[in-house]
Order: C-alpha cells, then structure tokens, then sequence
C-alpha cells in the first residue's frame, strides 16, 4: 500500500510543490489550509484529497489529520508548510499582528503535530516543518516572523527527540528567497520602494547570494520530499538549508570581495 502524506499549507507556495512532487513518488497525499479553491486545485491535479481547515484552531488541527486518515487509513508523513509574516520593529509591532504570525507559524504546527503523533508513531513515519532562513538569522523589520519561525525550528528538534525513539524522525528546511506568491507580495515592496521590477527587486535581494538568484518552489520541495522519505531514514533532528548559500555568507567580509 502507498504511504500517505497530509501538507498543511498545501494549496500554494511549496506546500503545493511538495503535494505535486510526492504524488509524482507514489504517495497518496492530502492538502490542508484555510482557502478550499486552491487547495481543490492542487488535489485535482495530483489525484489527492482536500481539506479545508483551520490548523491554528486545535480542533482544525485535529480534524485535517483525522480526514487525512480516514481517507487513506494511515499517515505516513507530515509536512506543515503554511506561513505568514506580518512585517515591522518591535517598537511598532501590534499585538494583533504578532498573535497572527505566532497562531499560524508556531502554535499552528505545535497543533498539528500534536495531533498526527499518535498515527505517525504507529506508522514510524516523518515530520517535516518549513522555516525559513529567517528562523536563522534576523530580518530588518521581521520580529514576529523570524521568532516564529526559530520557534518551529526547536519545536521540530524537540520532537526529534522526544519522538525518536519510537521511530518519529522530524526535520525541518529553512528556504531562503522562493519565489511564491508571499515572496512575490514582499518583493513589490522593494521594486516600488526603488522604482525597479519584480526581477530586478529579486535580483537585489539575492545580489550577495553565492548562486546570484532566488529559488523555485520546485527545488525547495525536492528538499521536503526527500526528508519525508525512507531514504533520510537516519536523518533526525536536522535543519536544512535551500537557500542559494545565503546562509554562510559573513556580511561583514563582503566588502573584501575581489572586483566587488
């Protein structure tokens, strides 16, 4: 029998990307969010099943793994894929926007997580979070995002390895520039800010990127896909990076570039 995989944030971005790729591996797979358009899109075209829920909500949580299992009469895998940033300093940030970003990055997949356990133990199966570079480094005007997100990154390595030993592995990818729809939505800011294109804003942000460029969500659910799958079967407790290289690069020694 197949194994089956349930992406919360599965109806855009990489959440979708991953849905397309495992499918393509022979995974049955389950999308789950917030909006039911996009989500009955992408389980259409990956022969999948969809299910709107609210996953910040614990009985949202609850019912996406419990469909997800119902349906496919187990789960194998879970990818928790879903994000928001709600841009600003500490000093202007609203309590409001940060309770946002923390419900849907952190306390979101605590829930989720909490909820396919019981089922992932049976299964000895994988949990695989997205991050982000910024759960590793600090962003200018980024507060509520880059601490939610190093919150999923412990969140994930405390399951590694409270979970561990009864065959749970947990991982977590921090992708840096993606160009998704939300990456597309920061990015105009930047290109009206300088009076530039969408490219050229891409361009800018990625200008001391060792690779020069932003990534597809393609290549970063190459990296989700493999981590879900037997083949990182001693991988556990990892973070890893798909992010061009930004994330060892020394800010610092950038003006010593030769010809830069």
């Amino acid at each position: 029998m197949s194994p089956s995989v349930l992406v919360i944030g599965g109806g855009t971005g990489i959440g979708a990307a991953v849905a397309r790729r495992m499918a393509g591996e022979g995974w049955f797979v389950c999308v789950s969010g917030r909006r039911t358009a996009p989500l009955e899109e992408v389980a259409a075209e990956v022969g999948g099943f969809a299910v709107s829920a609210d996953a910040s909500e614990p009985a949202g949580a609850s019912h996406a793994v419990e469909a997800c299992v119902e349906r496919f009469g187990r789960l194998d895998a879970l990818v928790v894929s879903a994000g928001a940033g709600a841009g600003a300093m500490v000093a202007e940030q609203t309590l409001e926007r940060w309770n946002l970003v923390i419900a849907t990055n952190l306390t979101a997949p605590f829930l989720v997580c909490r909820a396919a356990l019981p089922h992932l133990i049976e299964a000895r199966g994988a949990v695989v979070t997205v991050s982000s570079l910024a759960g590793l480094r600090a962003d200018p005007a980024s507060a509520a995002y880059c601490s939610s997100k190093a919150g999923l990154v412990m969140l994930t390595q405390c399951i590694a390895l409270d979970y561990g030993p009864l065959g749970v592995r947990a991982n977590t990818v921090c992708p840096g520039w993606i160009r998704t729809a939300m990456a597309d939505e920061e990015i105009d800011v930047l290109a009206a800010r300088r009076g530039i294109t969408r490219d050229e804003a891409y361009a800018a942000s990625c200008a001391h990127v060792p690779t020069r460029r932003a990534g597809s969500p393609e290549e970063a659910a190459e990296a989700v896909a493999w981590l879900a799958s037997p083949a990182a079967s001693y991988v556990n407790g990892a973070v890893l990076t798909v992010d061009g290289g930004a994330a060892i690069v020394d800010a610092g020694t950038l003006a010593f570039t030769p010809n830069g």
